[in-house]
């Protein structure tokens, strides 16, 4: 039992004393150094996106939400009541200014005429008769004015003559009265029968039909709209109808470039230039903000056809900076001047000391992040003018986002691509050094003469 007592705890202490030599040349080896590296806080790089600072083109804009519409839209009603007979052409077709879009009932309308017609012929029939009882009335008047005047006839004759002819005059008048209202009975009712055919005033399409064969259609009134048919629209020609904000309204200009996005072609991008701007404060029932309609005149290539009420958003162009030095703007960092390295903070002229924060870029240098102090320009959606604190050279952290909230000076940093690159590599590395080497290539005839001298040789020794 000695025996194997000394014997066990011979065993332990070599087994002890090869694992602490293999753990120290494992430790002093490449392999072992990274590891251990890596359970050291802050010794592995993070890692994040780097870009380089750009130096071009950078438009402010000014975002505003919209809908698209005809900047001709005519909506199409009936000028008389009466039942629709035909309707040519239905919704989304092309029309030309002259075409018949609509046909009503107009058996009323031509009887309406017929007699407007008759009463003006019947009023014309009595022009004779009264114009010959004026003509009478006229002569009696004269001759007994001369009689009158020779002192045959007593005054009272004179005025009777006088009274009978004035009231002769009177009929003659109220008789052309009547002939001019009947003319204007058979103009106006000859135009309600031309108005039973509707013919569009434009080249456009029919974007709205309302009514259908059969119905009755109604005039409107001052408090009572009518009824309207059909809407035709110039799609040629269409307007955004943008609510810029009260608070961005200042720099927007007629005349600015404009970009319009719409849900209808989500990878496709529409122009358009400012035209017509509001000057009435409008609120927007949803929130209560406060905007102003801005119209957009959009650039419509050729062969597209937008539709009408579409929603779109619009960033318009109202300023343009060219030649500055710009990044994204998630790079650009405000930190607390007091949090920032001493020699950071006393090295920068760019720091205001009398505020709380600074704003940062954390650079690249050597592996590790920099803050850099920054002065900022102009922003779009996108990306940010830098006046001073960066040169063209630098290349600064500009993502992932969670990285940046956390990221400080002096840590050391890799870029995200390069390290998907570096763990490719070493992945193919492994995977090269676990395949076993191939056999090379034997000579067939060789081994062929090979085998048989070592059998020659075997039989020599065998006899």
């Amino acid at each position: 039992m000695l025996k194997w007592l000394i014997g066990l705890g011979v065993a332990f202490v070599l087994i002890v004393a090869g694992l602490s030599v293999g753990g120290y040349f494992f430790l002093n080896s490449a392999k072992g150094k990274e590891m251990m590296l890596s359970f050291r806080p802050g010794s592995k790089p993070k890692e994040v996106r780097l870009v380089e600072v750009e130096r071009g083109q950078l438009i402010k804009t000014v975002s505003a939400p919209g809908v698209i519409e005809p900047e001709t839209n005519i909506k199409i009603s009936a000028q008389v009541s009466a039942r629709i007979i035909a309707l040519p052409f239905r919704a989304g077709d092309q029309v030309r200014a002259g075409d018949v879009v609509c046909r009503l009932d107009a058996v009323d309308l031509k009887a309406r005429v017929d007699a407007a017609q008759a009463r003006l012929m019947a009023t014309r029939a009595r022009v004779g008769g009264v114009k010959a009882e004026l003509m009478r009335a006229q002569s009696e008047f004269g001759r007994a004015r001369e009689l009158f005047d020779a002192g045959d006839t007593p005054r009272s004759d004179l005025e009777r003559a006088e009274a009978i002819y004035l009231q002769a005059l009177s009929s003659r008048e109220a008789l052309d009265a009547e002939i001019l209202s009947a003319e204007a009975d058979v103009v106006a009712s000859q135009k309600d029968l031309d108005n039973a055919v509707i013919s569009s005033p434009i080249d456009g399409v029919l974007t709205t039909l309302n009514a259908e064969v059969g119905e009755l259609v109604v005039v409107g009134t001052l408090n009572t709209p009518g009824s309207v048919i059909m809407e035709i629209a110039d799609l040629s020609r269409m307007l955004l109808k943008a609510q810029v904000d009260e608070t961005n309204i200042k720099p927007v200009k007629p005349g600015q470039r404009a970009r319009i996005y719409t849900p209808y072609d989500p990878d496709g991008e529409l122009t358009g230039t400012v035209g017509r701007i509001n000057l009435k404060r409008e609120v927007n029932q949803a929130d209560g903000t406060g905007y102003f309609e801005v119209e957009i005149r959009v650039d419509v290539p050729e062969g597209t056809r937008l539709l009408s009420g579409l929603t779109a958003n619009t960033e318009i162009e109202v300023e343009i900076f060219d030649g500055v030095l710009k990044i994204p703007s998630q790079a650009v960092l405000d930190r607390r001047v007091d949090e920032l390295p001493k020699d950071i903070a006393d090295a920068s002229a760019i720091i205001d000391r009398t505020k709380t924060y600074a704003r940062i870029v954390f650079v690249e240098r050597a592996g590790k992040a920099l803050a850099k102090p920054v002065s900022i320009g102009p922003s779009d959606l996108t990306h940010t003018v830098i006046l001073a604190g960066l040169d063209q050279t630098d290349r600064v952290v500009a993502g992932p986002f969670r990285e940046l909230t956390s990221l400080k000076n002096d840590v050391l940093i890799i870029d995200e691509a390069e390290a998907a690159a570096k763990r490719e590599a070493d992945r193919l590395a492994k995977q090269g050094a676990k395949k076993p080497a191939a056999p090379a290539p034997a000579d067939t005839a060789s081994d062929t003469q090979t085998d048989a001298t070592a059998s020659t040789d075997s039989g020599s020794q065998g006899g």
